[in-house]
């Protein structure tokens, strides 16, 4: 990004990788995948291993497949495999004509089952799931093994062949691995190959009730693909035991090697896909796409370049250790990004009425105003300036304190691009509280300075009445109000930690005329307020915009301190 260095963490798989290519490994050829299962939206977590795979293969010269893993049907829907192909796109990504699914190799996978049978390295097995749990063992005592297990090879065959057939119920028989049921790795202790499913499959119909496990078929799936480094997050660690078993028992046309790091785990959200289905369909959110969940689709609504994802994702690094990653760095590279490319514009969230009484009745003037002082190329714009203004509520006070600057009886301050003005009175309602100011303006410092020298010690934003668009604006803290409610504990979910102030609506802000019909996605900074993005929801007849994120940047200080960002 222009006028930014980052300094980039060190990165383990980066140096594995590069040290491939030196040696020759894999012909010097890189080939990695993104392998999505298509039962939910992708979120920031996903980002992290998006930008890692299809990063690493453009580093090296290589190739990134995109692969939907698609082998459980009953959570799968095309509104997922829809999303999750247009959030890689807008993350700014590429797969071009390498755009694969599990489900393409389902016959080849089959094939690959019949001749562990054949080899009597995996069998039939009847009991039901919760037996197979309780058979399996836990990590202080071995497995036992199932009374099926020493099926003859015919027969597994011919239950396998019926599986297929469609012959059985859902959890009637599973095919599994045989390995070792004393292993200290439960994942090698006969793990489920297949189970048998009566869904149709989105891709396939209703040609196959059996469907093969995640674990089974990712490494044939790398395998025939081609893959150089299947890359993986953390807690697949301890199936790479697995993933080589398979591999080193099939013949396959080429050996992957899968390579695991700490997934990206966002304080005061959650990354569960479990958990954010929770939250659409109990409704604490309004879908996948709400600003306040940490989707990809939703950060884009929320006014989130693409770019800012992928910087975070660079800054965070690349480690073997889970942490939890401060929401406050995600925020900072928001906001170092929009900052160079959003455009200035004056809004006012909380109107106070203000008349300047010695202002000329009827008369409208333009007032040049600067579109981004980080980038000359955007010019300026003409901003309407009359005799009634709205300016904050909050930027007045009628008995302030000492260390208030802004605009209080007999004070005077500097509206931005305009005027000094000074409040000489005060208007209230029935209810006693303040309705309007009445001001008095110095025609003599136009464009905001003075003439005589005499300072200000404020200066405000503000909007001219008459040609003010009225607009709704959605206010977003974090969802959640605990940093780290992963855990359930004491009785409580993450649901108890549920923020509810994590959305205020105003309904009746005032933005400046340049702002009327923006297009939806639209990111613009309100002067002292933050950032705001035009919510998809905007009509003609009524905008609404996103709080992307405020002005106040606490971290920007740690991460100069620390070296992590520094300007060039």
């Amino acid at each position: 990004m222009s006028g930014v260095e980052t300094k980039v963490p060190p990165n383990f798989i980066r140096s594995i990788v590069a040290e491939d290519v030196k040696s020759g490994k894999n012909g010097g050829k890189v080939l990695t995948r993104f392998p999505p299962e298509p039962n939910g939206y992708l979120h920031i977590g996903h980002a992290k291993s998006i930008c890692l795979n299809f990063g690493l293969a453009a580093e090296f010269g290589g190739l990134c497949n995109f692969r939907f893993d698609d082998t459980n049907p009953g959570k799968e829907e095309m509104e997922y495999v829809d999303s999750i192909m247009r959030d890689v796109r807008w993350l700014g990504f590429d797969w071009e004509d390498r755009l694969y699914h599990a489900s393409d190799y389902f016959e080849r996978l089959y094939d690959w089952a019949v001749e562990l049978i054949e080899a009597g390295k995996a069998y039939v097995d009847s009991l039901s799931a919760d037996q197979i749990r309780q058979y399996r063992g836990t990590l202080t005592e071995p497995g036992r093994q199932s009374p099926y297990r020493n099926r003859t090879v015919p027969e597994n065959l011919e239950l396998f062949k019926r599986m297929r057939a469609g012959e059985f119920a859902d959890g009637e028989h599973v095919l599994r691995a045989k390995i070792d049921m004393g292993s200290p790795n439960l994942n090698l202790r006969d793990p489920v190959m297949y189970r048998i499913r009566h869904l149709p499959h989105w891709r396939t119909g209703d040609k196959w009730c059996i469907y093969p496990m995640y674990d089974y078929a990712h490494g044939q799936s790398d395998a025939l693909e081609g893959i150089t480094h299947s890359i993986c997050t953390l807690e697949y660690e301890d199936h790479r035991a697995l993933y080589d078993w398979f591999l080193d028992n099939l013949e396959v046309p080429s050996r992957p090697r899968q390579y695991e790091f700490a997934r990206l785990n966002l304080a005061y959200t959650v990354m569960s896909k479990r958990k954010l289905l929770q939250l659409v369909s109990e409704r604490f959110v309004a879908g996948w796409d709400d600003p306040r969940m940490p989707t990809l689709a939703g950060m884009r609504r929320r006014g989130y370049p693409p770019e800012a994802i992928r910087n975070f994702c660079e800054r965070i690094g690349v480690g073997k250790r889970d942490s939890l990653v401060d929401h406050g760095l995600l925020e900072y590279s928001v906001r170092e990004v929009l900052n160079l490319k959003a455009r200035r514009v004056m809004a006012v969230l909380r109107p106070l009425r203000v008349v300047i009484e010695n202002y000329p009745e009827g008369q409208v003037e333009q007032l040049e105003a600067i579109n981004n002082p980080e980038d000359p190329s955007a010019g300026v714009r003409s901003v309407p300036f009359s005799k009634v203004i709205h300016i904050e509520r909050d930027d007045f006070m009628e008995n302030p304190p000492k260390q208030f600057y802004r605009l209080a009886p007999g004070r005077e301050v500097r509206l931005r691009y305009a005027y000094f003005i000074k409040c000489v009175d005060v208007v209230k309602d029935e209810k006693g509280e303040v309705s309007e100011l009445r001001c008095v303006y110095d025609p003599a410092t136009r464009g905001g300075d003075s003439p005589d020298g005499r300072k200000v010690k404020a200066t405000l934003h503000w909007v001219c009445a008459a040609n003010a668009v009225r607009a709704e604006v959605r206010l977003y803290d974090t969802l959640l109000n605990r940093p780290d409610a992963s855990s359930e504990e004491n009785g409580q979910t993450f649901k108890d930690f549920i923020n509810p102030g994590s959305l205020e609506v105003i309904s009746e802000a005032r933005l400046e005329p340049a702002l009327a019909g923006a297009p939806a996605g639209a990111t613009y900074q309100f002067e002292r307020l933050g950032y705001f993005c035009v919510d998809p929801d905007s009509t003609a007849e009524k905008m609404v915009f996103n709080r992307t994120v405020g002005l106040r940047d606490t971290w920007a200080k740690v991460a100069k301190a620390e070296g992590i960002v520094k300007k060039s």
